[in-house]
């Protein structure tokens, strides 16, 4: 068969799971395709290009570029995306670090482009609301590494951290234990994930008021 840009994406990524992304290189992939090093930069220039492609078919089940960003329920959509992308680099060992740095490829934009539509529509302006999607995207990154940082090091961690002594005289502490040793990841994502568009909604407001506009856009989404 063919060698081809999405046969290097889709062994790239189950060499990613295999190796992790510090054992990645270009001369162990082209090893598993079968090829030559040069080979393989007739479909990609670079590593870094591989790995914004590895990003971007990471992510591609789990938010199609088609679907249709709604300005009416912005804080619906933008957690969904929010729990969808986690989710997708969740899936895949080192996941956050293979899409920390990258940059959307010239197919993705559009979809960039049509969240930034909604949100406009909403009642932000457009660096505004891309600094909206900046904010969340780098939220999600920064918590799936540490997520899976904190996963991998429990594997190997003997006993819990923070044991019960070591707070004995901690009070404050001792309450929140639960959170200090982030035994319900999906509640503590929930939580900062809501405090950000929380934050977005008093921008909205804050945005319209200061042009003046009355309506739905100053009054953010109730």
């Amino acid at each position: 068969m063919a060698l081809t840009r999405d046969k290097v994406v889709r062994t790239a990524l189950r060499l990613l799971d295999e190796v992790g992304i510090d054992g990645l290189t270009t001369r162990r992939l082209a090893r598993e395709l079968g090829v030559q090093s040069p080979a393989l930069y007739w479909h990609v220039k670079s590593k870094r290009e591989l790995l914004d492609l590895m990003a971007e078919a990471m992510l591609a089940e789990a938010l199609p570029p088609d679907r249709e960003p709604d300005p009416a329920h912005w804080p619906d959509w933008l957690a969904a995306d929010a729990r969808a992308k986690r989710g997708a680099l969740l899936a895949h060992r080192d996941g956050a670090r293979v899409h920390a740095g990258t940059l959307p490829t010239a197919e993705e934009l559009p979809a960039v482009e049509a969240q930034l539509s909604a949100l406009c529509e909403a009642g932000l302006r457009p660096r505004t609301a891309l600094r909206l999607l900046l904010t969340i995207d780098r939220y999600i990154m920064g918590w799936v590494t540490e997520e899976q940082a904190w996963r991998q090091d429990a594997e190997q961690r003997d006993g819990a951290p923070f044991p019960d002594e070591a707070l004995h005289d901690l009070p404050l502490l001792r309450e929140a234990a639960d959170v200090l040793r982030m035994t319900d990841h999906d509640a503590d994502f929930e939580y900062g994930l809501r405090v950000l568009i929380e934050g977005f909604r008093a921008e909205i407001a804050r945005e319209a008021g200061s042009t003046g506009e009355t309506g739905p856009a100053a009054d953010p989404l109730r």
